[in-house]
């Protein structure tokens, strides 16, 4: 009855990588910066049960106070794939290590993507560029709700963004035609496809729960391991999404970062056995990408509360990760991720506490599952267990 649970604070770096400049992110530092927006306003940020997990020996600034002693051993993850988006991340940790970054697009798509897309779907399509998903449907939503024309759009990671209105496309039609463009976007090189339902009246629309993401099929990775081994996968938010099912069983989705602190305490609470894979989207989605350093810096307090009623319902034998995917910098110029180093938080009750320094590679996790899990694991990474 061998349990894991991996948390990933989405977006929750602790400063920029090594090669941050080849991206432009040279200074980025998306957990330090937020501290210091918070002391330069003289309002409180702390986070102290984070920090008697480890978190202020990678990032002292999170909490003033003193740890007599710690209750987890921490360490510094390097990124080691070519990219800073949320599918490279995640994939890392389960052991697949990106050579080749996936494919951008900040003048928008190709004409001839474009055309295959409103030939398949049987609709043209509007918008077309790099943009906030937000600003977008307000830009474009009464122009979507005359013409009947989904929203197309990317970022400055590797997605196309699909954008509708609920009541002119049911969210099944919205579906079918993410399902269309996923398929033509494995030519391209795009990590997701993402269907951004949304609602309201125009000077007021809002996006909707009903986010579904489409990721390519994954390499060969624990996941799939475990599963082979008969251990159960199960995931929380857009674990699933992100691994496109591949390696993944059960999966429960969220309505934000408070619905999916819930969920995990009650589902851990009466996890049998297998790994428990949980992201926590809030910190990205809603203030990372909107540069809302505030906001950020509390819903970190909020989770930071979180952390003594998971510790109530451990076991023993328990092994929990807290970690990141990538950086989000609420405070750094733009609206993008970051290429920053994550921090990895390694909760083992009745196990020896170690800080382990600077890891060069999230895949470090994927080793540490193997271990824990007794499975035989020949990728990349060495445990920390």
């Amino acid at each position: 009855m061998t349990r894991a649970l991996i948390i990933v604070l989405d977006s929750v770096g602790i400063g920029a990588a090594p090669d941050a400049e080849k991206y432009g992110d040279k200074g980025s530092d998306t957990l330090g910066h937020i501290a210091q927006a918070y002391k330069n306003n003289n309002l409180n940020f702390s986070l102290p049960q984070l920090a008697s997990w480890g978190l202020d020996q990678l990032k002292p600034n999170v909490y003033e106070g003193k740890i007599k002693q710690y209750k987890a051993s921490s360490a510094t993850l390097i990124p080691e794939s070519k990219g800073k988006d949320t599918t490279t991340g995640h994939w890392e940790m389960a052991g697949v290590i990106l050579e080749e970054p996936f494919s951008t697009f900040p003048d928008g798509f190709s004409k001839e993507l474009l055309d295959r897309l409103s030939q398949e779907t049987g609709y043209n399509f509007i918008g077309n560029k790099a943009a906030s998903g937000t600003v977008i449907i307000e830009e474009l939503g009464t122009e979507h709700l005359q013409k009947k024309a989904p929203i197309i759009y990317t970022s400055a990671d590797s997605v196309l963004q699909i954008a509708a209105h609920e009541s002119i496309f049911p969210i099944d039609e919205l579906y079918r035609i993410c399902e269309i463009a996923r398929k033509i976007s494995d030519d391209y090189r795009i990590g997701r496809v993402i269907a951004r339902p949304f609602a309201g009246e125009p000077g007021n629309f809002k996006r909707t729960v009903r986010r579904h993401d489409y990721s390519m099929d994954p390499p060969r990775n624990i996941l799939n391991i475990l599963q082979d081994n008969n251990i159960p996968v199960t995931g929380i938010g857009k674990i699933k999404d992100i691994f496109n099912g591949s390696g993944v069983g059960d999966s429960l989705k969220i309505e934000g970062n408070t619905h999916g602190i819930e969920v995990t305490h009650q589902i851990w609470k009466d996890f049998k056995e297998g790994l428990l894979f949980v992201n926590l989207v809030d910190f990205d989605m809603l203030y990372g990408h909107r540069n809302k350093w505030k906001e950020y810096g509390a819903a970190l307090m909020e989770f930071d509360s979180f952390l003594p009623s998971l510790e109530t319902i451990c076991k023993k034998d328990d092994l929990i990760i807290i970690t990141a995917d990538h950086g989000n910098d609420p405070t750094f110029p733009g609206t993008d991720h970051n290429r920053e180093n994550v921090p990895a938080l390694i909760y083992q009750p009745e196990k020896n506490i170690k800080h382990h320094g600077n890891l060069n590679s999230f895949a470090v996790i994927a080793a540490s599952l193997a271990k824990h899990f007794g499975v035989e694991y020949n990728g990349p990474g060495k445990s920390f267990l």
